[in-house]
């Protein structure tokens, strides 16, 4: 019997965990506070110049590439969902950065970039490699940040149980650090330094030409 209430509790632990992060976004104005707790956008911020030309693909709403925006030259950004178009245009338009509606896996531009970015993009894409060996000729240096299986003891549990364990169901996959340097080396991308926050992974990593 009471494995059943552990499973119970797991269920609900899911549920309150979207319905804590849907209300907290409306108590922040719509966004999501982990871009202020976090400060995510910093680590980003660290490694590009004022001379670069930014594509953030998997844009979402825009809040990174706008804080983007005002240290690059110029940002483009890309994102499947085309309810994030009122954001580009309002919230987080500027004048040098340019966002539109497109699907990443079958990105097709002849333009080159100084940096590409790939924040919390990686883990809803099924085919990595082939995709990261696609696109490592649009720029030198990569920036990318995934989130981690083994973030905390209760996701371990839950994937025992068979029970849902994805911080988002639309992950096709969720790190172990080893399964991510494993799919860099595989498309032929060179790790230059990482480091694990808030059960992520944030990675610099270099494209050789």
């Amino acid at each position: 019997m009471f494995p059943i209430f552990v499973r119970a509790a797991l269920v609900l632990h899911n549920g309150s965990y979207k319905l804590a992060s849907k209300l907290a976004i409306k108590a922040e104005g719509g966004l999501h506070p982990k871009h202020r707790l976090m400060n995510y956008h910093q680590f980003f911020l660290d490694h590009i110049a004022s001379t670069d030309r930014v594509l953030d693909i998997g844009c979402g709403n825009g809040a990174l590439a706008y804080d983007l925006a005002k240290k690059a030259e110029s940002v483009v950004g890309v994102d499947l969902n085309p309810k994030h178009e009122s954001a580009w245009h309002g919230r987080f338009a500027a004048p040098n950065l340019t966002c539109r509606v497109g699907d990443a896996t079958t990105l097709s531009t002849t333009e080159t970039f100084d940096v590409v970015i790939l924040s919390n993009v990686l883990e809803h894409i099924e085919h990595r490699v082939d995709f990261l060996k696609r696109i490592r000729h649009l720029a030198p240096l990569f920036l990318l940040r995934v989130p981690m299986i083994d973030r905390d003891w209760i996701t371990l549990y839950k994937k025992e149980l068979g029970i849902e364990y994805r911080l988002d169901q639309t992950h096709v996959v969720e790190y172990t650090l080893e399964g991510f340097l494993q799919e860099l080396e595989d498309a032929g991308l060179v790790l230059q330094s990482w480091s694990i926050q808030f059960g992520e992974i944030w990675a610099v990593v270099d494209s050789p030409s």
